[in-house]
């Protein structure tokens, strides 16, 4: 039965909304599709990375509405 959620959950992405960080990251780049149970979304921006989290639950949104994710670090591409 665990499987046939997780299936379900994976196949059905949900809207994401990046808010934060640099005002350098284009907007095309802030709207994405995540799983429903993603917790974090880290862009690559300038030779590093954005790292942005998750506010609210972590349940399948049925509400149709985008997920938002918040700036939270910024780290640096390893050589």
């Amino acid at each position: 039965m665990e499987d046939m959620v997780m299936s379900i959950v994976e196949a059905d992405p949900v809207q994401a909304i990046v808010e934060g960080g640099p005002a350098t990251i284009p907007h095309a780049s802030r709207v994405r599709a995540v799983s429903p149970l993603d917790e974090k979304v880290k862009l690559p921006h300038y030779g590093g990375y954005e790292h942005f989290e998750r506010t609210g639950h972590l349940v399948p949104d049925t509400s149709g509405l985008p997920v938002i994710f918040r700036w939270t670090m910024r780290t640096e591409m390893a050589e």
